[in-house]
């Protein structure tokens, strides 16, 4: 599953985790996607299953 809000857009954010030896590697920090079951549409009265956010979810961006 892709790791980008449906309804927002927001993704992965990328950067280096840092050891207590100051030794860098690679690492992506991912946002807590749900599928969830959201009524789209004209009339808001089709149901479609999206990934979204949880920040949109407790913010009421989707009508479920």
């Amino acid at each position: 599953m892709a790791a980008t809000c449906d309804v927002c857009g927001k993704g992965p954010g990328f950067g280096h985790s840092i050891s207590h030896s100051h030794r860098r590697t690679k690492r992506r920090w991912n946002p807590n996607i749900q599928r969830v079951r959201a009524m789209v549409g004209d009339a808001g009265k089709t149901p479609k299953r999206l990934n979204v956010c949880t920040s949109c979810l407790k913010a009421g961006k989707v009508n479920r």
